[in-house]
C-alpha cells in the first residue's frame, strides 16, 4: 500500500504552464488518495506547486531540504514537517527512507540525478521500492529510449529496465506501485 510518495521535480516553472498545472493536480490527487508527499522542501517551481496541491486539499507534506538551500530562501515555511539536513546525500537518503515509492515529474539535472539514484539502487538491492516517471507529453520518452539502448547494449538487464514505469496517468502509476515486486539484486560472475 502506497501511503507516502517521494516526488522529484523541478524547482523552476518550465517554459509552459502545463507543467505547473500537472504538478498541482498531482498534489490534489495525492491528497484525495490520502498519500503523503515527501519532497525536497522547496517553495518554487513544480516543487511548490505539488506541495500546494497537497496542502490546499488537506493532505500532509514532508519536506527535506539542505542547509545550503534553506539558507538561500528556498524552504517552504507553509508545510507541516520541514527537516533541514546537512547535504544532498542526506536529503536523498531521508526521502527514500520516508517514502513508499518514488515518482519523477518533469525537471532538470537535479530531478534526474535523484530519480536515477533510486532506480540504480534497485539493481544493487538497496531500494526495494517502486520508481516511476510521469511522462507528461513524452517528457521522459528520450530517457526511456536511452535506458532501452543501455539494455540492448548489455549494460542494463531487462529485469531492471522493466522495474521502472513510464506513464502519464496517476491512477495507473499508483496501480503499478501497489503491485510492484522488487527484482532480485544484480549478481556478478567472472
Amino acid at each position: 500500500m502506497i501511503k507516502s510518495l517521494a516526488v522529484y521535480c523541478g524547482a523552476r516553472n518550465g517554459n509552459d504552464g502545463k507543467y505547473l498545472k500537472k504538478a498541482q493536480e498531482l498534489g490534489e490527487w495525492m491528497a484525495a488518495h490520502q498519500i503523503e508527499l515527501v519532497y525536497g522542501g522547496g517553495q518554487f517551481g513544480l516543487m511548490g506547486a505539488v506541495a500546494d496541491g497537497v496542502l490546499d486539499n488537506g493532505g500532509t507534506v514532508h519536506g527535506i531540504i539542505t542547509e545550503t538551500l534553506a539558507s538561500r530562501g528556498a524552504a517552504y515555511s507553509k508545510i507541516q514537517d520541514l527537516k533541514i539536513v546537512p547535504d544532498m546525500d542526506h536529503r536523498k537518503e531521508k526521502m527514500m527512507a520516508m517514502a513508499d515509492g518514488m515518482l519523477a515529474l518533469p525537471g532538470g539535472i537535479g530531478t534526474l540525478e535523484e530519480i536515477s539514484q533510486a532506480a540504480s539502487w534497485i539493481t544493487i538491492g538497496e531500494n526495494p521500492k517502486p520508481v516511476a516517471f510521469y511522462n507528461q507529453d513524452d517528457f521522459y520518452s528520450p530517457l526511456k529510449e536511452a535506458f532501452e539502448h543501455m539494455s540492448q547494449e548489455g549494460f542494463l538487464e531487462k529485469i531492471y529496465l522493466d522495474s521502472m514505469y513510464f506513464g502519464d496517468d496517476f491512477n495507473q502509476i499508483l496501480q503499478f506501485m501497489e503491485h510492484y515486486t522488487a527484482p532480485r539484486h544484480r549478481t556478478y560472475e567472472k
